[in-house]
């Protein structure tokens, strides 16, 4: 009989080690899962300091402001590209900016404006480009976007008014002083860069 109570005792207590073993485990798995979706939903947080105070820091998910992101961004790039004036050190300085916020097609597209003669005549006509954006249309699923602007030239002798459509896609890359938005327009082309309006000045 006593041994029998012996041999009980020990079963018990090998059950209970054993629960107490698994109760570990499952704690350990669910602490550790909780953890790690902490640190992920951290990581797709960023920390902003306002009025340049370190004291007054507060956090905002970066998905929730993604897409007025995306469309600064496209906006941007196509002011630099498209709004010009005529002076050579400018236009380097303005595509050189441009340049870091677009992959292969845009340079493509510089440098096929450059061989063209592009870059010459608005120097040479004395043009001043300026950039309207109409609006940007955005496929967040996709990261798609098609921008509708209206580009006025001014001449000397004229005004003339063009309708650009262009179109690409986005990538999100890490920010820099150079791509503060963390993104990079990639495969874009013009669709449309056609004449709507030209006015003539009076010369005399």
């Amino acid at each position: 009989m006593i041994i029998q109570n012996i041999e009980a005792k020990i079963r018990l207590a090998a059950w209970l080690s054993f629960g107490s073993f698994l109760t570990a485990i499952i704690l350990c798995v669910v602490f550790c899962s909780y953890a790690d979706r902490q640190v992920s939903d951290a990581r797709k947080s960023v920390y902003i300091l306002n009025n340049n105070i370190p004291l007054m820091a507060t956090q905002s998910d970066v998905q929730m402001n993604r897409p007025a992101e995306y469309r600064a961004d496209v906006d941007l790039f196509h002011a630099l590209f498209f709004s010009l004036t005529p002076d050579d050190k400018y236009i380097e300085y303005e595509m050189k900016k441009a340049m870091y916020l677009v992959d292969q097609s845009g340079v493509e597209q510089y440098n096929n404006l450059k061989e063209n003669g592009y870059f010459n005549s608005i120097l040479s006509s004395s043009s001043v480009l300026t950039l309207q954006t109409d609006s940007i249309a955005l496929d967040m699923s996709k990261k798609y976007f098609r921008y509708y602007g209206r580009l006025k030239i001014d001449r000397r002798s004229s005004t003339v008014y063009r309708s650009l459509v262009t179109e690409g896609y986005l990538k999100d890359i890490p920010r820099s002083d150079n791509n503060p938005h963390g993104v990079l327009i990639v495969n874009w082309k013009t669709l449309e860069n056609k004449d709507l309006e030209d006015v003539q000045k009076n010369t005399f």
